[in-house]
């Protein structure tokens, strides 16, 4: 397995680099006799003197993905005392190939794809989700609109994750650049990470002020809540980007900011936050619907309507859903801890799931978008029908007219 040279590089690289000239000097005077391969740096690994014939051993470097740092890679010293070189490329080559554990590689991919396989069919279902509801104007209202931007949300979140996939993880030499798109790209992506659950937020405080404020004018409060929804996870990503942008530590810049530094708490408490709004918001919603439903009716009724406890009931459930990855961090196993795969797993299938989730209980689980489906499919089903039952008593008639052909003039008359 072959180095590459990165346009940025890694900071432990650059050190090992400098720690590894500073000690092939020093033992150059002390240079074994006979025919040798002398030490040398090739890019990861610093590599001592070997005889000819043998092999140098060290062990595999840990700021590598994938690499496990308890395996030993070796460089092969030829009989005429020359590195071993790569017949393709006719370079020293050091072999790293033993540095992989391919079990550990097989599971980390299955991960991926539960991550691409739950964001891609997240992502049909949120687009057919926004077609049906704009395309039925009769549904248009305030709830409806914040479901839309809450689909949005989801969709453009979903998008930029599987480039994320797709363009960065799947090119080492991305990561190794650590250029300015990519670094782009993850803050992009985490901002409308932010803005899905700033958005479960808004649908919970509407909600909320509902049923609990009895007098309000909604589309003041929509127009309030499509401002907070989409600029106040703008502010956390600024905030984020400065801080780790001008951080104290290399390792924290590196790799396209994937790599899990302290900075990540930055994005972690709002979404934990609005949560814990949420929370208690469906604990104080529950509340008010159990009065109004205790409550004996007045001239025009002082319970909720049927629409907003059908919303209420899937804000309900997905509340604890979304987010449940970030609520257990807290409580995340150790590399090689016998629980972190199910940890891993799970949280692929929470963080890839989300958008169908939303997506089929506020639209395809929801009582009027199904009621204005089915008076759709009726009117064009009946429609058919009436069509096809009309040709039905017309094609006698035309049958006769061909079979005939066209009356003659005055053939009436005789």
């Amino acid at each position: 397995m072959t180095t590459a040279t990165a346009t940025t590089e890694h900071p432990e690289i650059a050190q090992r680099r400098l720690e590894c000239l500073d000690k092939l000097n020093e033992t150059v005077e002390s240079s074994p006799s006979g025919l040798f391969c002398r030490g040398t740096w090739d890019g990861w690994q610093c590599w001592p003197d070997a005889a000819a014939g043998s092999s140098a051993y060290a062990l595999c470097p840990p700021f590598i993905t994938g690499f496990d740092p308890t395996r030993f890679a070796h460089k092969f010293c030829d009989e005429y005392g020359e590195w071993f070189r790569h017949p393709t490329t006719n370079k020293t080559w050091s072999n790293y190939t033993s540095c992989i554990n391919y079990d550990d590689f097989e599971w980390r991919q299955q991960v991926r794809t539960i991550y691409e396989t739950g964001y891609s069919i997240s992502l049909i279902a949120l687009i057919l989700s926004l077609g049906i509801l704009s395309y039925f104007r009769s549904l248009k209202c305030a709830r409806i609109t914040l479901h839309m931007n809450l689909f949005a949300s989801f969709a453009s979140n979903n998008t930029l994750w599987l480039l994320w996939f797709r363009l960065v993880l799947a090119d080492p030499e991305v990561l190794r650049h650590n250029g300015t798109p990519c670094i782009a790209l993850h803050l992009v992506l985490h901002y409308f990470l932010l803005t899905n659950y700033a958005w479960m937020l808004c649908e919970g405080f509407y909600l909320h002020t509902v049923l609990v404020s009895a007098f309000i004018s909604e589309k003041k409060l929509v127009n309030w809540l499509v401002v907070l929804g989409w600029t106040a996870p703008g502010l956390v990503i600024m905030v984020y980007g400065f801080l780790r942008a001008y951080a104290s530590s290399p390792m924290d810049t590196i790799e396209c900011w994937m790599n899990e530094t302290s900075y990540g708490t930055v994005l972690i408490a709002p979404v934990c936050i609005s949560m814990l709004l949420n929370l208690l918001f469906m604990c104080n919603i529950i509340r008010v619907v159990l009065l109004k439903l205790k409550a004996p009716a007045g001239p025009q009724g002082t319970g909720p309507s049927r629409t907003i406890l059908q919303a209420f009931r899937a804000t309900l459930l997905l509340v604890p859903l979304l987010g449940l990855q970030y609520m257990l961090t807290p409580f995340r196993p150790d590399p090689g801890h016998p629980y972190e795969r199910t940890y891993e797993t799970i949280s692929a299938f929470t963080a890839s799931f989300q958008g169908i989730f939303v997506a089929v209980l506020f639209c395809f689980f929801n009582g009027e978008v199904i009621a204005q489906v089915k008076r759709k499919w009726r009117t064009v089903f009946l429609r058919t029908r009436t069509n096809s039952y009309t040709a039905t008593q017309v094609s006698p008639v035309r049958l006769q007219f061909i079979r005939s052909g066209p009356p003659v003039p005055g053939e009436d008359k005789v």
